[in-house]
């Protein structure tokens, strides 16, 4: 991804130590005025999300976009399904990947390009409990090494 005007909003660490990610996806977001406004204030979290194909449309489910706080009336709901918007042959590239065991759609960022609210979804699989003891040892030894790097300096 190009990083001019990009500002991100949300990030979820967590997916990427409990899955591994095959491929990366940047979708669309269909948002109401309060949920725009209440991502531009940082106010999103995209802990034990999950992104779902319903009748050839793109879902993400259980991400918690905090009321707008300015808002009288009218707000929305946090915890409603909101629609992610992706080319049909990339969907349907998604159904195909979906329907084999052990695939799953995670959020991984929100963000704004350009003014415009978008997501990077990953196709993922889930990590079996010895290779996240790997990512943990992979971790701390890049740690080890880093900080022998700067004692050397």
């Amino acid at each position: 991804m190009a990083k001019d005007h990009i500002k991100l909003i949300a990030d979820n660490r967590k997916a990427l130590f409990d899955y591994s990610v095959e491929e990366r996806f940047e979708a669309g977001m269909v948002l109401t005025g309060t949920e725009v406004k209440s991502l531009r204030q940082g106010r999103a979290n995209l802990k034990d999300s999950y992104a779902r194909i319903k009748k050839g449309e793109l879902f993400v489910l259980q991400m918690h976009i905090s009321p707008y706080t300015h808002a009288y009336y009218n707000n929305h709901d946090p915890l409603r399904q909101r629609k992610l918007l992706l080319h049909k042959h990339e969907i349907k590239k998604l159904y195909g990947k979906m329907n084999e065991r052990g695939y799953a759609l995670i959020p991984l960022k929100i963000y704004f390009r350009e003014g415009k609210a978008k997501m990077e979804l990953a196709l993922a699989k889930g990590k079996r409990k010895y290779d996240k003891r790997e990512s943990i040892k992979r971790r701390d030894e890049q740690r080890d090494l880093e900080r022998q790097r700067k004692d050397y300096k």
